[in-house]
């Protein structure tokens, strides 16, 4: 969620009694630490406890910076995030050795995620980097993931059955509601993520216009592709990698057979004028499940609720 998520909206989902991330993206070493520094103060946590959030890379961004006069992870251990999250990279295992290696130099432990895609995926996780928590994405996330990920419900069975004694399993993709949540949790995930139904909040940071684009959206409004990063001059991600975004413009343009350096002069221009046909709105296929924009303890409490009726509603099946 870069570009979306930053220090009001993990806060407010940690305060809930979720567990909040913020998106690294390309966001500098002291920027990252800033919003780390501000959950803190936010949250009201001790000045060497850990705080309560999870701080997401995305592998390839981190083969460019940890290369530079500014490398990220280590100075973003140092004010210690409850978890790091890892995805999107040709060899994610250096970093997570690099996580492990200054862990050991001190008592606070970082949870590592990973974002899997496959079997395989996961296998590697749990068996060469030792991860804790393996997160299956399925196709119907919104935002980056594989290309040829399987639907949710599928991987994440598959990814079970591999994998029975290893790391915590959560499920990501597509999911909107409390209901979903139990179904997936019924299933034998240890926990979901959910990252659409938080754009829909009042403390994202999305501006007006593209929040207004998401309450427009239905079940048929998105299309995974690689055209929205062309335009958005953010490429640079793993083979058989995509991103899941609103329909518009930008995808009419690639349809017409324009080829990228038409495109790229249309979108700057829509950017220049204001003209909103080609807004880059991630967002997975559950976005058409929701209609307005709340707080994120409204969300959290809704989801919750859902979630607890949905699962007693289950538990009446059983004779």
């Amino acid at each position: 969620m870069a570009f979306a998520s930053a220090v009001d909206l993990a806060s407010e989902v940690t305060a809930a009694s979720a567990f909040g991330m913020i998106g690294a993206g390309f966001s500098s070493s002291q920027e990252l630490k800033g919003y780390l520094q501000a959950v803190r103060t936010k949250l009201n946590i001790s000045e060497h406890a850990p705080v309560p959030i999870g701080i997401g890379f995305i592998g390839w961004i981190l083969d460019k910076t940890e290369s530079s006069d500014d490398p990220r992870i280590e100075n973003i251990l140092e004010e210690k995030p409850v978890a790091i999250w890892f995805a999107f990279g040709v060899d994610l295992g250096k970093y997570i050795a690099q996580v492990r290696t200054f862990d050991a130099k001190r008592d606070h432990k970082t949870i590592i995620f990973v974002i899997v895609n496959s079997v395989e995926g996961a296998l590697q996780a749990a068996n060469e980097w030792k991860v804790d928590v393996i997160v299956a994405q399925g196709i119907e996330a919104g935002g980056h993931g594989g290309s040829e990920a399987p639907p949710l419900l599928s991987l994440l069975q598959a990814i079970l059955h591999a994998i029975p004694n290893g790391p915590l399993i959560v499920a990501a993709g597509g999911v909107s509601t409390g209901s979903q949540i139990a179904a997936l949790l019924t299933m034998g995930a240890a926990g979901v993520v959910l990252g659409t139904r938080f754009l829909f909040t009042t403390e994202c940071t999305y501006p007006p216009e593209k929040k207004e684009v998401l309450i427009k959206a239905n079940l048929n409004s998105t299309t995974r592709s690689l055209a929205f990063d062309e335009v958005g001059r953010t490429m640079g991600w793993p083979p058989k990698h995509d991103g899941r975004a609103i329909t518009n413009n930008i995808i009419y343009d690639m349809q017409e057979g324009l080829d990228v350096r038409e495109r790229l002069a249309r979108f700057d221009a829509s950017v220049a004028s204001g003209d909103t046909s080609r807004l880059i709105v991630w967002a997975g296929v559950g976005v058409g499940l929701t209609q307005k924009i709340t707080s994120v303890a409204d969300v959290v409490m809704e989801l919750s609720n859902d979630l607890i009726s949905a699962l007693k509603s289950a538990s009446g099946l059983i004779v």
